[in-house]
């Protein structure tokens, strides 16, 4: 992908691509928690790409829904790369994690979402985000441990397009904060999610009571 080849590497992130010191010959134990990592990927960045838009469609044309299109888009840049990235170290090329991803969102569309609010389905889509983030830093630790220095810097790269752009949907919280009455509403405007909101908020309810009963019981 040219935008990922074309990012140079930044000091911070450049030790981990370029550091020649440490193991440069690869252990079993080693490329099998990689082969692991790299399954997961795939499965990360599915999610990266269809959760933000789902997101960017119910809050239409907003601040952070263009910060979740950016996210969405590199994401599916870098899904159309992986194959070819992975292939030729003989990494997975993981359909099955793939699969899982694809498990997951259906599980979330259909059950969660239904039950959260517009700002928790924005902070979900966010802190999945921030896992792909995490993820892809320890699969350049993990590579420039195997001595795999050219996926290390692979690595650096997405991490020098992503963390801005993950970043910049994180500060796009402030719009929920100044619109209180959007923030709460519910995340899927349908008569299933204002029923269970409204069964969930009422046992929320009679929890507090039952609390309080308890304390003036005592």
């Amino acid at each position: 992908m040219q935008e990922l080849q074309g990012n140079g590497v930044s000091d911070g992130e450049g030790r981990a691509a370029g550091d020649e010191s440490g193991p440069q010959e690869e252990s079993p134990k080693g490329r099998a928690f990689l082969a692991n990592l790299v399954r997961e990927l795939f499965q990360t960045e599915r999610s990266a790409k269809a959760h933000p838009l789902v997101e960017a469609e119910r809050l239409g044309d907003a601040p952070p829904a263009h910060a979740l299109r950016a996210v969405s888009a590199h994401a599916e840049a870098v899904l159309s790369e992986l194959p070819s990235l992975l292939g030729e170290r003989g990494l997975p090329v993981s359909a099955g994690g793939s699969a899982v991803g694809q498990a997951f969102s259906v599980l979330r569309d259909h059950i969660a979402d239904h039950l959260l609010s517009t700002e928790k389905s924005y902070r979900g889509t966010l802190l999945g985000m921030r896992h792909g983030i995490d993820l892809v830093e320890l699969i350049q630790y993990v590579a420039t441990a195997e001595g795999d220095t050219l996926l290390a810097a692979w690595c650096a790269r997405w991490l020098s397009t992503r963390r801005p752009l993950v970043e910049a949907a994180a500060g796009e919280l402030a719009w929920f904060a100044a619109r209180p009455a959007r923030a709460t509403r519910a995340a899927k405007d349908s008569a299933v999610a204002h029923l269970l909101q409204g069964i969930v908020n009422g046992a929320e309810l009679a929890a507090q009571q039952l609390r309080r009963l308890t304390a003036l019981a005592g």
